[in-house]
């Protein structure tokens, strides 16, 4: 594939001069067949955009945009300028699939031009926008456009979105009400990664509910380090058999409770088999008798699992379900568990709290069933 990258070059660009187009653009501005344009780790102002985007617009067999990384150090009145400049480009290429805008801090005025090139660009495929700064107000907005080109692709019949990748954006519980309706129009996504965006157990209920319950094709899912809880738990539980095509599950720092842990092993259980490649467990307060309810699971229903996470939990290194573990992968020829060498042990403080949850949690055991009834109820509307 013909490729033009200046990546990690550290270049400020202002104005591109002759030596410029001599030294550095020489190929991208003499390639008529380039595929694919990285600019990352570099400084592009609105003049050198302007310059970058009307080579762009003649370049009809693009493919792949990779612009992380390229407006440090620019001030906030440059930046809109510039990307409006580049973005406007890709609209005028018809083979685009690929854009990553990772890594640049998108203030509320440069979140106009993205709004409007992600509402409009119908060959859209794989959208990359992590750490972008965005916070739920501008979250909401970038999920409101993804709708609409929803429902531009489904008027060109234009081809599916398959990916988005949205991580550390703090989009928290305000904005999932759009995201959960944004992935929802795109059902045919087969990647979703959204780590580390603050979002509460209500906010993962609502995503899972309502959203991606409905992406009957998604492959891979990671939600790292946003807070499930039992809530959250339940949910996800419940949405596992909408996904068979699902093969990785990343739920690092989610805070799932052991309970919670027990609720999704129970649905792994349930289904008849698992196609999950790799399973990101770590730092969810699981306990043994979870992770012995896990290794069942893998055992008669798992058969390609190459990667199970499971640090940071409360379990020891020494009990035996994690030399089971290891003997099972041995066996199989494949699978690996990782070092656990940063687990929680509970204190006899702890243990005493939890046998009092415990008792607590038998009582309210009815009104569990009563929320776990009513989420089905949601989610057997999303049908495969």
């Amino acid at each position: 594939m013909s490729r033009f990258s200046i990546e990690g070059k550290t270049l400020k660009l202002d104005k591109i001069t002759k030596e410029d187009e001599e030294n550095t653009f020489s190929t991208f501005i003499s390639d008529d067949d380039l595929k694919e344009i990285v600019l990352s780790g570099n400084t592009i102002g609105p003049e050198a955009a302007k310059w970058l985007a009307e080579i762009i617009v003649k370049k009809k067999n693009l493919e792949v945009a990779e612009f992380s990384d390229i407006f440090t150090g620019r001030v906030k009145d440059e930046i809109p300028e510039a990307l409006g400049c580049l973005l406007h480009a890709l609209l005028q290429c018809p083979k685009v699939k690929t854009v990553r805008l990772s890594d640049n801090a998108f203030g509320p005025t440069a979140q106009e031009p993205l709004i409007h090139f992600i509402s409009n660009h119908t060959p859209l495929e794989h959208l990359y926008l992590h750490n972008n700064g965005l916070g739920p107000e501008a979250g909401s907005k970038i999920a409101r456009a993804l709708q609409k080109l929803g429902d531009v692709k489904k008027q060109t019949q234009a081809g599916l979105l398959r990916s988005i990748i949205c991580g550390r954006n703090r989009l928290e519980n305000g904005s999932m009400k759009d995201w959960a309706a944004a992935v929802r129009a795109h059902s045919g996504l087969h990647t979703v990664k959204m780590v580390q965006n603050g979002i509460r157990p209500e906010g993962i209920e609502q995503l899972l509910v309502e959203g991606l319950a409905y992406c009957s094709e998604l492959r891979i899912l990671d939600l790292q380090d946003n807070t499930f809880t039992q809530r959250g738990s339940s949910a996800l539980a419940l949405s596992l058999n909408k996904w068979p095509q699902l093969r990785e599950l990343g739920l690092n720092d989610c805070l799932l409770s052991n309970h919670g842990a027990i609720a999704v092993v129970d649905s792994f259980s349930n289904q008849k088999s698992i196609g999950l490649q790799t399973l990101r467990l770590q730092y969810n307060e699981i306990e043994v008798e979870s992770v012995r309810a896990l290794k069942s699971v893998i055992e008669e229903k798992i058969p390609d699992i190459l990667f199970l996470e499971l640090n940071g939990n409360r379990f020891s290194e020494e009990d035996d379900v994690v030399e089971e573990l290891r003997q099972l992968f041995s066996n199989r020829g494949r699978g690996e568990l990782d070092e656990l060498d940063d687990m929680e042990e509970l204190t006899d403080e702890e243990e005493e709290e939890e046998e009092e949850e415990e008792e607590e949690e038998e009582e309210e055991k009815a009104r569990d069933v009563t929320d776990d009834d009513k989420l089905a109820e949601s989610l057997s509307r999303a049908h495969i």
